[in-house]
């Protein structure tokens, strides 16, 4: 197994406290998305990777008729549990393996801090053959963003993870700020089956106090596979840090950007 897999398989051990810890997605952006692919009621979508429901809940409740693709048995079940009684269909496989129904195909396929993990090889050609002529293809992420008024903890921290090897490496753009997320524009359309036709930022700023923060922790797959021993030592100098605050509390600013792409064909 190479790394990219050991990393993807490993939120299977977060299953449990992956729908709690994970944040939501904006109401704006699930607007956004369905004014953009002009989702009509009843609409069939297709979701890579949905781990427990986190996008499928909100867009299930709007009525659409969704199936999901989630690699993960034991977050597969979870989702059972989190969309009983709505119009999902999950199915625990490999979406690079799994194929569509003969005759069936979908108005969006789509997927949330899930595409990244997709063979990039294969998923523009599996999103593409999935949906019908016109449909659409959007993907987003939720990630860490750093404005220059955000909280000086996550870099504060970063000290810590240094002295146990898991440091940012400043190099890269490892401290966005809102707005400065990567864009994927020239990657879809050098695929030749998409024309992107939006992409959109959005960002949002949630408090944690430190066990909700853990557990956040706990579900990135970083975090999953850490050592114990440097986990137990980072995650206690966490809860020191913060107890000594007069808030005992974090405030961690998320960003997406929302692509969404047309089927060209």
């Amino acid at each position: 197994m190479n790394d990219n897999e050991l990393l993807r398989e490993s939120f299977e051990q977060a299953a449990n406290i992956y729908q709690q810890a994970r944040p939501e997605y904006p109401e704006e952006l699930f607007e956004d998305l369905i004014h953009v692919a002009k989702l009509k009621p009843g609409a069939r979508l297709l979701e890579v990777g949905c781990a427990t429901g986190k996008a499928t809940l909100p867009l299930a409740r709007r009525g659409y008729a969704i199936t999901c693709v989630e690699l993960g048995t034991e977050l597969a079940a979870v989702a059972r549990r989190n969309l009983a009684g709505l119009n999902v269909d999950i199915i625990n496989g490999n979406f690079e393996e799994w194929q569509p129904g003969a005759g069936t195909s979908y108005d969006l396929v789509f997927a949330a801090t899930a595409w990244k993990w997709i063979d990039p090889e294969v998923r523009y050609m599996k999103a593409w053959q999935a949906l019908r002529p016109g449909g659409h293809l959007a993907f987003w992420s939720a990630n860490h963003v750093f404005p220059d008024d955000g909280d000086p903890f996550f870099r504060d921290i970063q000290h810590v993870y240094y002295e146990l090897g898991e440091g940012k490496e400043v190099e890269r753009n490892d401290w966005p700020r809102p707005g400065e997320l990567q864009v994927e524009k020239d990657e879809i359309e050098e695929s030749g089956l998409f024309e992107v036709v939006h992409i959109r930022h959005f960002d949002w700023e949630l408090i944690y106090t430190d066990e909700a923060y853990l557990q956040l922790l706990d579900t990135f797959s970083g975090h999953i596979l850490m050592d114990e021993w440097k986990r137990e030592k980072l995650y206690n100098e966490i809860r020191v840090r913060l107890h000594a605050r007069p808030e005992k509390s974090v405030r961690r600013h998320w960003g997406a950007v929302l692509h969404v792409a047309r089927r060209i064909g």
